[in-house]
């Protein structure tokens, strides 16, 4: 055999061979990797998307404990307030109670006094009576009874 026949057949082979693989194995083989380039690319988005979807959810929990924490705050300024307003009541109701006990020492107190005046003055009319009525002993009785006054 010739080799150049024999070349020319192998080139015509392998023009065959590459028409065949263009015609028939080339397009499901591109179109396999044009599926799997989209579903690639879809899975690719879908992953943004969803980290988008996660950012905006982190975002809006964020914002949600902020607001559950200021609701918080607000409460405990509330029960704050109260419990200082409940103590101020407390503290006015039992400064009432002290100050009338107060007021009540003070009454007794001056009815004792009032009661020990009275009694001096009556030990001063009585020594005054006793003695006979002199004007310069009853002026003497009457500063003794101031000094023990």
């Amino acid at each position: 055999m010739n080799i150049n026949a024999t070349l020319f057949a192998q080139m015509i082979t392998f023009g065959i061979l590459i028409w065949v693989t263009m015609k028939f194995i080339w397009p499901p083989l591109a179109q396999a990797m044009d599926e799997r380039a989209q579903r690639i690319s879809e899975g690719l988005a879908a992953a943004d998307r969803a980290d988008a979807r996660v950012a905006e959810e982190i975002k809006a929990a964020r914002v949600q404990a902020s607001e559950i924490v200021d609701k918080a705050q607000q409460q405990a300024n509330q029960i704050l307030d109260k419990a200082k307003a409940d103590a101020l009541l407390e503290a006015a109701r039992v400064k009432a109670l002290a100050q009338t006990d107060i007021d009540g020492m003070v009454g007794k107190a001056k009815e004792q006094l009032r009661g020990q005046v009275a009694s001096l003055a009556m030990q001063g009319a009585q020594k005054i009576i006793q003695h006979e009525i002199n004007p310069d002993a009853h002026k003497a009785l009457l500063d003794q009874l101031l000094t023990e006054i």
